[in-house]
């Protein structure tokens, strides 16, 4: 039975992909699908799943655009919603690897008028070539990740149930690593389609629409760990500053359902 989609933002960075679905595939529940959201038209990614799908032991859902046209990550994540068949949509970032009770944690912890708020391990550069050398998942142990070279440590330990502090201070949802009923998307419209730049935006307008809703958050830390594969900066300064100004106007409009979303309005 399958009861969280996993939407995989994705754009031209294959091998991490493979990476992705190799760890999807070390799962301690197979309970999921798992839907490529790819923002391109990229012929090798097609080729790759067509000759390797029936390989993995779960269904992969793919998802593209026409013509590569720029950042569409929000309208590409809106087509992933109408295809995912779970009631529960949990969405990570072509550049993180789940933990193997990744799926587990999320299925644990669903929960109606609650969005799932997870965070990442950032790996470092050393350790981030040395998997992409190896291919190996075995370099993201505890203890590797420990002695490497990478930040935000501590997000590595797995907890399962159990929290490192009885409360936790209420921090950002990190669009790389989060979770929400299908049916709480729907009722905001989706994602705001108006952000057309790789920079900060999307992530914290989906939030703010969702508790503006009357939704409410659920820490995942030490439970959903992702580790972020160390890359340069993808987006501008400049791209910050516009999308700020325009997260600023969508919040003093205080309209929670977008315009520019799943449906247009």
């Amino acid at each position: 039975m399958i009861k969280i989609s996993i939407i995989i933002s994705y754009y031209k960075a294959l091998e991490n992909l493979k990476l992705i679905l190799a760890a999807l595939n070390n799962q301690s529940s197979f309970e999921f699908e798992a839907i490529v959201s790819e923002d391109d038209n990229n012929i090798e990614t097609i080729e790759f799943l067509n000759l390797n799908r029936e390989k993995y032991d779960f269904n992969i859902l793919h998802v593209n655009q026409e013509i590569d046209d720029g950042f569409r990550k929000t309208q590409m994540l809106n087509k992933s919603i109408k295809k995912a068949t779970a009631d529960t949509l949990v969405f990570i970032d072509g550049d993180c690897i789940p933990h193997k009770h990744f799926v587990k944690a999320y299925i644990n912890n669903i929960e109606e008028g609650v969005m799932l708020k997870g965070r990442r391990v950032m790996l470092g550069e050393k350790i981030t070539r040395k998997i992409n050398k190896t291919k190996s998942l075995k370099l993201l142990s505890g203890i590797g990740v420990l002695l490497s070279d990478s930040s935000k440590k501590k997000e590595t330990i797995y907890l399962g149930n159990k929290s490192l502090v009885m409360t936790m201070k209420d921090k950002g949802l990190l669009g790389c690593n989060w979770g929400i009923q299908k049916k709480h998307l729907i009722a905001i419209n989706g994602f705001d389609e108006d952000y057309v730049r790789a920079a900060v935006g999307e992530d914290t307008d989906i939030e703010w629409r969702l508790k503006r809703s009357g939704i409410g958050s659920k820490s995942m830390k030490n439970k959903a760990i992702v580790y972020h594969l160390h890359h340069e900066r993808g987006y501008s300064k400049e791209g910050v500053a516009l999308n700020n100004q325009l997260l600023k106007e969508k919040l003093q409009a205080d309209n929670y359902f977008c315009l520019n979303g799943l449906e247009k309005q």
